[in-house]
């Protein structure tokens, strides 16, 4: 994990640089040993900023050299996915407005310790309330195993979903046409355990206790041997369209 942490931090780095004028970033010393990333998963919610306290850890740098005003929208993850590394204690977490209406206005705040040596997923979640302009939030540890195997890939699965009722992942290899669940099931908030899956494409489905009917399906997924993945449930459960943004859809983000 030291590369990966080392790569992470030197991200975190460049990317506050950027952001903050006459920003001087100090890389000298001992890495941080807690890591977290952050998704945007509330349902209509604006593109974000997010704060460590007063601490900006994510944002987009814009062809002028400047910071935009589109930050992590809807369906995205910060930081391309990578995690920043964070001294390990109590935060409070917050994303914020990044459009130049309602300016840095927090829409979401969330307290957390960090543990030293373990990695973490913040996500907002839900259904944005645009009256109150405020998000659900939640965070969850990213307990994957520091070592790496390489004949098996891992998956678990997060449900983002504030509208959904539990569900379990099932996967469903589409070379050999056997389906197992990724875990057991999963309620909103909440984050499943990391199972071992055989490297290969697949089709995912969710399905509430009792059914055999698919919730929610995303096909040609491919997982590779030696990586670690979370399925995260995003989206507004009462949308029937197929098409539509907010329709409920399967998220797939490697964590390593």
């Amino acid at each position: 994990m030291k590369t990966f942490q080392s790569f992470a931090v030197l991200l975190s780095a460049f990317a506050l640089a950027s952001c903050e004028k006459n920003a001087v970033q100090d890389i000298t010393g001992s890495l941080p040993e807690a890591q977290i990333r952050f998704f945007n998963f509330s349902v209509n919610a604006p593109g974000v900023n997010f704060y460590a306290n007063e601490t900006k850890l994510t944002a987009i740098l814009s062809g002028t050299g400047v910071e935009s005003a589109t930050g992590t929208v809807y369906g995205g993850v910060g930081s391309a996915g990578f995690y920043s590394a964070l001294t390990p204690g109590t935060y409070s977490f917050t994303g914020k407005i990044a459009a130049d209406i309602d300016k840095d206005l927090a829409i979401a705040s969330i307290s957390t310790p960090l543990v030293a040596g373990k990695a973490y997923s913040l996500l907002l979640s839900g259904l944005y309330d645009a009256t109150g302009k405020k998000s659900d939030g939640f965070v969850v540890e990213d307990n994957f195993a520091n070592t790496y195997d390489y004949s098996v890939a891992f998956v678990r699965f997060v449900n983002a979903i504030s509208n959904s009722q539990p569900m379990t992942l099932f996967a469903l290899n589409s070379t050999t046409t056997t389906e197992a669940p990724i875990g057991a099931s999963v309620a909103y908030k909440a984050a499943g355990a990391f199972v071992a899956v055989s490297p290969g494409l697949y089709t995912l489905n969710t399905r509430v206790t009792g059914s055999a009917a698919n919730v929610i399906s995303r096909s040609a997924v491919t997982f590779v041997a030696g990586k670690v993945y979370t399925v995260g449930a995003r989206g507004d459960m009462t949308i029937t369209s197929t098409t539509a943004a907010t329709r409920p859809v399967l998220d797939n983000t490697a964590n390593r």
